[in-house]
């Protein structure tokens, strides 16, 4: 069950090289040393690629007690917000690791669906180049524009944190994702760029608000790159019934979320929990959105997946799951990659 080939929302595996977690060699990434993500794994689980997320964490670190999230309600602290100066040494750090392990010819970073199909078809792991948490970007938007010629092409406003654009939601369970104001006027101007040039909005982090601020603004479909159903999961992270139907008018799709705390109706973070609780959400979402709206944000190497699947070699066991489940080669091709090929040529162009 390698194929289709998954083409994924959201994974952390350049934050993992920053923090020397794996390498980018061959005992790392380019050989089987990677911890949910390299390039033997990637072969055995029929993963084509995705969203490569350049991610900056908080100068303090960030407080998340792994015990605190097993409780039965959870408000975990954060970090306070990042300064530019810090962000952008980070960011530029990420992009440089992911262009580097493109001259190593593992991988191609993608600008354009043609590309990411070329990459399918010849065997080569597709690379977006992503950014989760625009706190690298500066309100004249140099670094954006810095960023978009070497290979950006998907950027969420903040991750929990808040930053000079919107804020973001904590990690807190049982809530609502209603939590503060929404976009800034910098926020708003940044939506406009991000039309403009062609860059995907990603609202999987912005809180309410600020999710209804872009859905107001934005010409191009809503998207969540990993985010799953509020109505399942009540946890702060996840989307409420009235944003899916936003997402769906709008053409737009979400990426289920691997994250078991964003899975489980208890809001837990236990690795012990079955991919058909994956099955549920995937069928909560098929059923408000459509099944032309809906792929994989699995954020691999940035949380606790489901044991049964535990890196991207166990792919194989999601698809075997859901052809058991009832969902036939067509949908299961959508979900796979090509609601993502979709969705991304409708921004991209």
């Amino acid at each position: 069950m390698q194929e289709p080939l998954i083409f994924d929302g959201h994974n952390d595996l350049l934050l993992r090289l920053h923090q020397r977690d794996i390498s980018a060699g061959k005992d790392g990434f380019q050989g089987s040393g990677g911890r949910h993500i390299d390039l033997e794994k990637a072969r055995t689980g029929g993963f084509g690629g995705g969203l490569f997320a350049i991610y900056v964490p908080g100068e303090q670190g960030l407080s998340r007690d792994m015990d605190e999230m097993m409780a039965s309600s959870y408000d975990l602290p954060l970090p306070p917000q990042v300064s530019w100066e810090t962000a952008s040494k980070v960011a530029l750090s990420q992009a440089s690791y992911l262009i580097n392990l493109e001259r190593d010819g593992a991988l191609k970073i993608c600008r354009s669906t043609k590309d990411i199909q070329d990459c399918m078809t010849s065997g080569m792991m597709a690379a977006v180049m992503h950014m989760e948490g625009a706190e690298a970007i500066d309100p004249d938007f140099h670094t954006l524009d810095v960023l978009y010629e070497a290979g950006l092409r998907s950027l969420g406003p903040v991750w929990s944190r808040p930053t000079i654009f919107a804020n973001g939601v904590p990690f807190r369970f049982p809530s609502t994702p209603d939590i503060g104001p929404g976009l800034t006027e910098d926020g708003i101007r940044l939506v406009h760029k991000c039309n403009d040039l062609g860059v995907m909005l990603d609202l999987s982090h912005l809180n309410e608000a600020g999710f209804w601020d872009v859905a107001k603004i934005s010409t191009k479909p809503l998207v969540a790159t990993h985010s799953n159903a509020y109505a399942l999961c009540p946890h702060s992270r996840n989307l409420t019934d009235r944003q899916l139907h936003a997402i769906r008018d709008s053409d737009g799709m979400v990426g289920l979320n691997f994250a078991v705390a964003f899975l489980r109706p208890d809001g837990r973070m236990v690795e012990d929990t079955p991919i058909s609780t994956m099955l549920d959400h995937l069928d909560y979402l098929i059923e408000q959105l459509g099944e032309d709206r809906v792929g994989m944000g699995s954020d691999f190497d940035g949380a606790v997946v489901p044991g049964e699947i535990k890196t991207i070699a166990g792919l194989p066991n999601l698809r075997l799951a859901m052809r058991e489940h009832g969902y036939d080669d067509a949908l299961i091709r959508k979900l796979c990659h090509q609601n993502w090929l979709r969705v991304l040529d409708l921004t991209w162009t």
